[in-house]
């Protein structure tokens, strides 16, 4: 990324250019992210390709305007961090659902190294998780906006991140590339196992809580309430989706069959 591409990425999760990379700088970002670009899986329904480039990711979320999953948005965000002077480590991550754990390169999360000594774990593409950053040497609980987390050391190396009690995903310390996630995009594509095919979701969090938009339900969660309102038209789905994430669609998206 150039400095015009940076300026335009800063400018669209509506943060300053930091002065240096610091934790504190860090932290800005990460919730700058996440309060401006969705989580969202509309791509894999509206038959739009997902290509796992730097490059096509960013265009993406920036010119776009649009959110992603996992790859994307940690594969976008990887790319500002590393243009902004911070040392950024792509990891791949099995998610768990209940007690299994998902495929390998379920999840992509990053480790990112600050210039004031910091190793965190910053994750903006897993929808609801922390709103900060993860110290990744405390095994002690982290308390955070988005809950209370805890880093737990497993074999060789691995590190379950476990919020309120509840495993999250089992996260691998070896770096890996862009391309070493393009099995696992694929597969929550194309998968009819992969929960990103059978529902559409996009969610971001606000100032006081967190707005989500499922098919026609939309939620807004606001200190801890929640409201839901079903949506009756596709008029009113699309004026919801430029409304709470900025995105601007030509038609509602629908679940597309998967075989």
């Amino acid at each position: 990324m150039d400095t015009e591409q940076t300026d335009a990425y800063l400018r669209r999760i509506g943060a300053a250019r930091p002065v240096a990379p610091t934790s504190d700088a860090l932290r800005e970002l990460h919730l700058a992210h996440l309060r401006s670009v969705p989580f969202e899986n509309l791509s894999i329904h509206l038959g739009e390709e997902i290509e796992l480039t730097a490059r096509a990711l960013v265009a993406k979320v920036v010119e776009a305007r649009r959110g992603g999953f996992c790859y994307e948005l940690n594969g976008a965000f990887a790319a500002l961090l590393a243009a902004l002077g911070f040392d950024v480590t792509l990891l791949q991550a099995r998610v768990y659902d209940d007690e299994r754990l998902g495929i390998p390169y379920d999840h992509l999360a990053l480790r990112v190294r600050t210039r004031d000594g910091g190793d965190w774990l910053a994750d903006v593409g897993f929808g609801a998780h922390s709103h900060l950053p993860l110290a990744l040497g405390e095994r002690g609980e982290q308390a955070d906006p988005g809950g209370t987390f805890r880093l737990v050391e497993r074999a060789e190396g691995d590190l379950e991140v476990v919020k309120d009690g509840k495993r999250q995903y089992l996260l691998e310390s070896r770096p890996r590339a862009l391309d070493d996630f393009t099995s696992g995009a694929w597969y929550h594509r194309t998968s009819p196992a992969s929960h990103f095919t059978r529902s559409l979701v996009c969610t971001i969090i606000t100032g006081d809580g967190r707005v989500t938009l499922s098919g026609r339900t939309l939620t807004s969660t606001v200190d801890g309430e929640r409201r839901i309102t079903e949506l009756a038209t596709e008029a009113e789905v699309l004026a919801a989706y430029e409304r709470h994430f900025g995105i601007r669609l030509v038609e509602e998206p629908r679940v597309r069959e998967v075989r």
